[in-house]
């Protein structure tokens, strides 16, 4: 694998954008850059040429490979012939798509649900919680309950259907009933 300063304008731009890109997700931008060398790597690199290639130090390497083994987007493999171990990141953006939105939901989403439930049950047995807060909680976590009821269903969906699904467009609107304004 080339150094990140001989790679092609295209790949560099890309890798860089993805490590800023991660940092306004709330990701690690080596995290996020070591991500995106991966993906693009036609074959499964080892720490020492993500280090070579990125120009960091083999901590931040070795810390970003576990977050993303973590998250389950990037996987350790073993060649045949060589003892270091090597990583590739999974290449079906639909798949890494569906990781990222279960990971998120499981870290944002569920805690942010069970708090609402909370504080829903905190509110009605008070008497001191405003009647209008107490209506916010609920239309808030109603929101979020049916939101988590259309996320099951997609997460079913196979690819083939996300995929038509997705490039809808105009045609669901229309389906839906709403015209362009």
């Amino acid at each position: 694998m080339k150094a990140l300063n001989q790679l092609s304008n295209a790949e560099r731009r890309f890798i860089l954008h993805w490590g800023e890109m991660g940092t306004k997700w709330g990701i690690n931008r080596t995290v996020a850059q070591v991500h995106a060398l991966l993906y693009l790597a036609p074959e499964p690199l080892n720490a020492e040429q993500i280090q070579e290639v990125l120009e960091v130090a083999r901590s931040n390497v070795s810390t970003s490979l576990k977050e993303l083994q973590g998250w389950g987007i990037v996987r350790l493999v073993h060649l045949p012939g060589d003892r270091r171990d090597h990583f590739e990141s999974l290449k079906d953006v639909w798949e890494m798509f569906r990781i990222v939105l279960d990971e998120r939901k499981r870290r944002e989403f569920d805690p942010t649900m069970a708090v609402l439930r909370e504080c829903i049950a905190e509110a009605e047995a008070a008497s001191d919680t405003d009647r209008y807060s107490e209506d916010r909680l609920r239309e808030m976590h109603q929101f979020l309950a049916t939101t988590a009821g259309w996320y099951a269903t997609f997460r079913g969906w196979p690819t083939s259907v996300l995929k038509r699904f997705f490039s809808m467009g105009d045609k669901a609107r229309k389906l839906l009933g709403l015209t362009s304004d």
